[in-house]
C-alpha cells in the first residue's frame, strides 16, 4: 500500500486532480468530506460540538450551522483549538478505517487541504501538490465560486504559500492551463505512484 498526501491552495484545482486519480484506480480519503460526516445529526461528534459551543450552532433542522460556528471560531484561536480538538481525532480515526479497508496493493490518496499548514507531510509516503499562479486561482475563485477578488486574496493569504507547499512536495502538478493540459500530468504522476506501490509491495 502506498499512502499519498494530496494538497494544494484554494483554487488550484485539487478536486479535479483527485477526481482523475480516482478514475485511474486510486482509493480516495477526503478529509473535508469526512469532517462533514463526523458532525452529522446523531453523531457523537455533533453532540460534542453542541456541548462545547451551545445549541445555537444548530439549525432548526438539527444540523450543524456551519456559518454560525465559523463566525464563533474565526479569529479566536482558543475556540478554534477546541473545535479542532473535537473534529480532528474523529477525522483521523475515520481516515485510518478507510485506509485499512483498502487492498494491500492500493494507492490511497488522502485529500488534505491543510497538509502543509499542519505539518502533515511526514505522515505520507508521497506528497503531491497541485499548484497554479495566484492570478489563475483568483480568476477561478471569482468566476467559479462567486467570491470577490478581495475575498479570494484573503482566503489565499490565510493558507501556506506556493513555495511552502512545493518544499514538501515529491510531485508538483502545475494547473495553470486548461483541463486537457492537466490530464497528462496527472496520468504521469499516477503511473509513478503505481510503480512505486509495486516496488514497495503489500504491507
Amino acid at each position: 500500500m502506498l499512502t499519498v498526501g494530496l494538497t494544494g491552495g484554494i483554487g488550484a484545482g485539487k478536486s479535479e486532480v483527485s477526481r482523475l486519480l480516482v478514475s485511474y484506480g486510486a482509493v480516495l480519503v477526503d478529509a473535508d468530506r469526512i469532517a462533514r460526516e463526523v458532525v452529522e445529526p446523531g453523531t457523537p461528534g455533533l453532540a460534542a460540538v453542541v456541548e462545547a459551543f451551545g445549541p445555537d450552532v444548530l439549525t432548526g433542522e438539527g444540523t450543524l450551522d456551519r456559518p454560525k460556528l465559523g463566525s464563533i471560531v474565526f479569529g479566536d484561536a482558543e475556540r478554534l483549538a477546541t473545535l479542532n480538538g473535537i473534529v480532528h481525532p474523529l477525522v483521523g480515526a475515520r481516515s485510518a478505517e478507510l485506509q485499512a479497508a483498502a487492498a494491500p496493493d492500493a494507492v490511497v490518496v488522502h485529500d488534505v487541504p491543510l497538509l502543509t499548514e499542519n505539518g502533515l507531510a511526514p505522515l505520507y509516503d508521497v506528497v503531491v501538490v497541485v499548484d497554479a499562479s495566484a492570478e489563475t486561482r483568483i480568476d477561478r475563485l471569482v468566476r467559479l465560486r462567486g467570491m470577490t477578488e478581495s475575498e479570494a486574496r484573503a482566503r489565499m493569504a490565510a493558507q501556506a504559500t506556493s513555495e511552502q507547499r512545493r518544499a514538501v512536495a515529491d510531485h508538483v502538478i502545475d494547473n495553470d492551463g486548461p483541463l486537457e493540459a492537466l490530464e497528462p500530468q496527472v496520468r504521469e504522476v499516477w503511473e509513478r505512484l503505481v510503480a512505486r506501490a509495486a516496488r514497495t509491495g503489500p504491507e
